[in-house]
């Protein structure tokens, strides 16, 4: 019968099989104490309707997103998704389809690709970006290893300002190399302050642009003088509809444009899948990781679309492959691509002039709470206040009251005491003026 476990003989053989005398010797590279000590506190087994009916009692607890007033941003936004889209996604051509190593039978894929590829390209001002990457703090990581390769040195700064969660998936994607990371204190750097720290060993400096704090700044100044020393600017940008308002960072000079795409098209999705968004300029094309699908002509002149391409470690030799990430997010970047061309350029903008207006209303009622400060003083849909109180029990009380008030920027920062009485807020179109009323009302409880 087919999903029936292996026996103890059929265990014993595979084991002999492979030369280890039991399945302990197969976790000897996991450090001890990294490894339970006993069972997890589960049943050990159960019907499969049981299952439903435990699982689903576990669901319950949760607060989804939409069902109160929620403020939670930081990299993951809680944005419409219209209904149009995930009908288009489930199509049976899309759903089901698969790598297109075969152009001639995966021609829709490729152009949603490519289309993709295109709308990415215009929004971040850019001449060229990928099929895309797993999600945008990856895409992070393959842009300090991207930098690397077209600079041949070794230090990357970090702006402080940079999302935390990102500088660990640069620390990571760098670990076993010897780049020198350089992270700097969150909150206090300047431009002036990153360009002081340029050196002859730089390959690149990572900004985020609205930074993680919700702070809009110009990066020109820095990226005329990385530029004037031949390094590179990364731009991170985790809130993709702000580039419907702000300039792009093409304009303001970078090099490298990476990004989070789940705001359009992808709900949250407790964390993901979400689409890595991945831009360069022309000159620097042959060292973009991942995949690039490009236009062609077939042999009776008719448009065509092709993997043009794909240095990953699948197709050549490891040792000259840009990235080691085998895929693209195809069916989130897809999702991407509907809601975007749903919009339009017209819809985009008028998208994040409404997420802007709707955060500078909410920061104007927050401004006249007794105890609130706002520190930002530019933002798009996110912004920064600090708080009479710790922000993280704040937050833990107002969820008593079925409001979602924000992230503690402690759960983030959890040894930075001057953090601690900070709270990020995001609004989007999903925010409605009640929820904005309901919020200050609850503030101004509990700050008392």
């Amino acid at each position: 019968m087919r999903y029936l476990p292996l026996s103890s003989d059929d265990r014993a053989k595979m084991l002999k099989k492979i030369g280890v005398q039991d399945i302990n010797e197969l976790f000897d590279d996991v450090p001890r104490h990294a490894l339970l000590k006993g069972f997890l506190d589960l049943p050990l087994h159960m019907t499969e309707m049981e299952v439903e009916q435990n699982f689903s009692a576990f669901a319950a607890k949760n607060i989804a997103a939409g069902s109160v007033p929620f403020f939670v941003g930081a990299g993951a936004y809680h944005h419409h998704v219209p209904s149009t889209v995930d009908y288009q996604i489930q199509r049976g051509e899309f759903l089901t389809a698969y790598t297109p190593y075969q152009p001639e039978i995966s021609q829709g894929t490729l152009q949603t690709l490519y289309e993709f590829q295109t709308q990415v390209a215009q929004i971040t001002g850019m001449d060229v970006a990928n099929a895309s990457m797993y999600d945008g703090s990856t895409a992070c990581g393959e842009a300090a290893l991207m930098a690397r390769r077209v600079t041949k040195k070794k230090k990357v700064i970090l702006s402080g300002n940079l999302h935390p969660q990102y500088i660990e998936v640069v620390k990571s994607a760098t670990k076993y190399t010897d780049d020198n990371i350089i992270v700097n204190d969150p909150m206090v750097e300047t431009t002036e302050d990153l360009i002081n720290q340029i050196d002859d060993d730089t390959s690149c400096v990572i900004v985020q642009y609205p930074d993680f704090f919700g702070n809009i700044q110009d990066y020109s100044a820095l990226a005329e003088a990385l530029h004037n020393r031949k390094k590179l600017l990364v731009v991170v940008t985790t809130e993709i509809v702000a580039l419907g308002a702000i300039k792009s960072p093409g304009e303001i000079g970078a090099d490298i444009v990476v990004g989070e795409g789940q705001s359009i098209g992808n709900g949250l999705c407790y964390g993901g899948p979400y689409a890595g968004l991945f831009a360069t300029r022309q000159k620097y094309v042959r060292q973009l990781p991942g995949r690039l699908c490009g236009e062609t002509t077939d042999a009776e002149g008719k448009r065509g679309y092709v993997l043009t391409l794909s240095t990953r470690e699948q197709h050549i030799r490891r040792e000259k492959a840009t990235s080691n990430i085998c895929t693209n997010a195809g069916l989130c970047t897809l999702a991407f691509t509907i809601h975007m061309t749903l919009l339009g350029e017209k819809g985009y903008r008028q998208l994040a002039k409404i997420n802007h207006a709707g955060a500078v209303k909410l920061r104007d009622k927050l401004a006249t709470i007794n105890g609130i400060t706002v520190l930002n003083s530019t933002f798009f849909n996110e912004f920064t206040v600090r708080l009479n109180k710790d922000a993280a029990e704040v937050v833990e009380a107002l969820v008593e009251h079925d409001v979602i008030a924000g992230l503690p920027i402690s759960r983030l920062y959890p040894k930075n005491k001057e953090l601690k009485n900070d709270l990020l807020i995001a609004v989007t179109e999903t925010t409605s003026e009640d929820d904005m009323d309901i919020l200050v009302e609850e503030l101004k409880e509990v700050l008392k």
